[in-house]
This record gives C-alpha cells, sequence and structure tokens, in this order.
C-alpha cells in the first residue's frame, strides 16, 4: 500500500490535524508539534493528547511524522541560539514520545558563515546531547545549498549521520532539495550514486516535492507534481527503485490542487 500524505496543519488542537488529513484524502500525514515561529512547545490539554493518541489509533494515517521548528538551528555558531536549539530539540523529541510518534524530521541547519567543518561538529553534538529516546527516529533531511547551510552534500549527510551515537536514526530524502543541491534524481546513475552514499534502507520518509526551479538552483522553492523541473519522467525513473514506493510520502507544496492526493496516488500507484 502506498502511503501518501501532506503537511497538516494543528491550528486549533493538535489532533484535528488527523480530521484534516483524512480528509483530503491522506494516509500518513506530517505536522509540527507546537508553532514553528515559536522557541516553547505550549502544554497540551490532556483532551488535545487524549484525542490525539486515540485518533492515531483508530484512524488509518500511519505513520505519523513531526517537523522540527523553523527557529531551531543545530548548527549556530550563536551560544544563545544554539543552547535554545538544543533545548528546543529535546522538547520536540520528548513531545514526539509522549504523543507516540515515531519520527522527527530535522534539518541540519546553518553555521552562518563559521564554515561547514564547524558546523557538522556543532549538529553532531547537539544531537548526541538531545537524541537519547529509544521511542522516537530522528530523520536527517538533506538540503537544497541555501547559502551556509549543511546537509545538502551527500558526503556531509553521511558525516553527520555516521556521528550520531543512537542506533535508532535515519533519513528524510526531500526530492526537491536533492535536485536543488545539484543531484539530477532523474538519472539513473545518480540515483545508484546516492543509493551508494545514503542507502536507501536508511531512509525512512520522503518528502514528494517537485522543484521550481533549475537543477543545481540551490533554492529551497517546492512546486507541485509534475509541474516543476523534476515532472512526471523524473518521479518515474526515481521510482524504478521500487522499495522508495514503500516509505511514507508527504508532500510539501504551498498549495493543494482539487484532489491532488487522489491523482498523485493514482499516478505513483501505476509505477508499482
Amino acid at each position: 500500500m502506498i502511503r501518501l500524505g501532506y503537511h497538516i496543519s494543528i491550528a486549533g488542537s493538535i489532533d484535528l490535524a488527523f480530521d484534516r488529513a483524512l480528509f483530503i484524502g491522506c494516509n500518513t500525514m506530517q505536522i509540527f508539534v507546537n508553532n514553528p515561529r515559536s522557541w516553547s512547545l505550549g502544554a497540551l490539554t490532556s483532551y488535545e493528547k487524549n484525542n490525539f493518541i486515540k485518533k492515531s489509533e483508530t484512524f488509518d494515517i500511519k505513520p505519523v511524522i513531526a517537523h522540527i521548528s523553523y527557529l531551531c538551528n543545530i548548527a549556530s555558531p550563536n551560544p544563545i541560539n544554539y543552547k535554545k536549539s538544543i533545548a528546543s530539540l529535546q522538547s520536540t523529541i520528548e513531545r514526539c514520545s509522549e504523543l507516540n510518534i515515531p519520527y522527527l524530521v530535522l534539518h541540519l541547519g546553518s553555521h552562518l558563515g563559521k564554515g561547514k567543518k564547524e558546523g557538522i561538529k556543532k549538529a553532531v553534538n547537539a544531537i548526541n546531547t538531545s537524541n537519547h529516546n529509544s521511542r522516537v527516529m530522528l530523520l536527517l533531511e538533506n538540503e537544497a545549498g541555501q547559502r551556509n547551510s549543511i546537509g545538502s552534500s551527500l558526503d556531509d549527510l553521511v558525516e553527520v549521520y555516521d556521528g550520531i551515537k543512537n542506533k535508532n536514526k535515519g533519513l528524510c530524502f526531500d526530492t526537491c532539495h536533492a535536485f536543488a543541491a545539484g543531484y539530477d534524481i532523474k538519472e539513473i546513475s545518480v540515483l545508484d550514486e546516492i543509493n551508494s552514499k545514503l542507502n536507501f534502507k536508511n531512509i525512512r520518509v520522503i518528502h514528494l516535492n517537485d522543484a521550481k526551479y533549475g537543477l543545481g538552483s540551490h533554492r529551497d522553492r517546492h512546486i507541485n507534481i509534475g509541474h516543476g523541473f523534476i515532472g512526471f519522467n523524473g518521479f518515474k525513473t526515481l521510482f524504478n527503485f521500487k522499495d522508495l514506493l514503500s516509505k511514507p510520502l508527504i508532500t510539501e507544496v504551498p498549495e493543494l490542487n482539487d484532489n491532488e492526493i487522489a491523482d498523485v496516488r493514482k499516478f505513483l500507484e501505476s509505477l508499482i
């Protein structure tokens, strides 16, 4: 079965994400577990927590995937923000555990001009300081290669991944980010390279996004599947690796078109 979903709003009450996901045809979903523009998680009421867990057990929306907030930068050279980022990561992991959310997607952040080597060192330290909960798997996400970011290079991603002490770890592969970083995923030879370095078995979640800008643009701009520079043919090439179709697939486009989840699902099912 193909598990296809969208990044869903938690406005009003976090458990309402299930209802919204079901309404648009998802059978997996990604959420923030707090306001993504706030350092604080805020308290969950027992009503919210109990309803979320109940719906997670009764709705066929599995798995639920959480994404770290926008403010968290585990590669930051700023000591105050670095400390806040570690605390944010720790509290988000615990919130995921509290809600029985198995995966937390993490950007590796920006070294802010202090150099990639220093940024990677800080990111590894932050993760090893925070990541001790065996119930939540941390998923490192590849980046598009924006200025000063780390994690767009496969080698850098592997260096951080290998530096994580907790064996309960994985990867989140974003198709738009890979393309923007210069990896032409429309080519089998490039996909073979990605597989050889990352090992597709380590990829637990795929962010299924088309690219608004061209190969190597280093611009993190998603667009609806089939409407960008990757295109339907590019995704056909990607899913020649059939195992990838068994991963939870989350699209993060700015706005879904009518029936888009159903249409993308139909396209993916045609590739099986």
